[in-house]
């Protein structure tokens, strides 16, 4: 395997675990916020959320 198609795959796995970080979090917001910012919680959950601690 080359460096560049392991850079590629370390990146492909940070991004989903932000992803995921960032799912979780909208999780904790009320159904009027999220209906604002145009997803529903059933999307996220779809999405795999997940609660990383900081």
């Amino acid at each position: 395997m080359s460096f560049r198609s392991t850079f590629d795959r370390m990146i492909a796995a940070r991004e989903k675990q932000a992803r995921r970080y960032v799912n979780g979090a909208l999780l904790n917001m009320d159904d009027d916020t999220l209906a604002r910012i145009g997803v529903t919680r059933s999307e996220l959950r779809k999405m795999g959320p997940s609660n990383y601690p900081m």
